[in-house]
């Protein structure tokens, strides 16, 4: 037997995988005190910013765009309401369809965290340019894998 290093062993720092879960670990760390001025988890954090964009929403519509089961979202939405930031109704057109709408509350927040990507920017000391090449790469790497399956 040797002491010399295998060649071919995998080597933890040389694994892509790892360096996404750290950095994405290190950028939800980055963010928990910005969002706890608002009184926001990251979870929540992120429904509030797919309805900022557009509501109402059906719950199907957020756990599609977030990736996240209805597991995991219901507990989202009913924290988020009883936080008063969002409503959750059924649709009148279709009852089997749960909708949620921001309450005024949940439109003022949308305030507070406009200045979040700036700040996340300035922690990450990368450059507007920076990271837009990186989100474009890791959308397309997300997309091919979420295709090869």
């Amino acid at each position: 037997m040797t002491d010399a290093p295998r060649l071919h062993s995998p080597r933890l720092n040389r694994q892509l995988c790892f360096a996404m879960y750290s950095a994405s670990r290190a950028a939800t760390a980055a963010y928990r005190p910005m969002l706890e001025e608002l009184g926001l988890t990251y979870p929540q954090y992120l429904v509030m910013l797919v309805l900022w964009e557009e509501q109402p929403r059906s719950v199907g519509e957020l756990g599609e765009e977030l990736g996240l089961d209805s597991g995991t979202l219901s507990p989202l939405l009913k924290r988020l309401e009883s936080l008063g930031f969002v409503e959750r109704r059924r649709s009148a057109a279709d009852e089997r369809r749960v909708e949620v709408f921001l309450t005024d509350a949940g439109t003022a927040l949308s305030t507070g965290a406009a200045g979040i990507p700036q700040r996340l920017a300035e922690a990450a000391g990368l450059s507007g340019a920076e990271l837009d090449r990186l989100r474009e790469s890791l959308n397309r790497l997300t997309a091919a894998l979420q295709s090869s399956r």
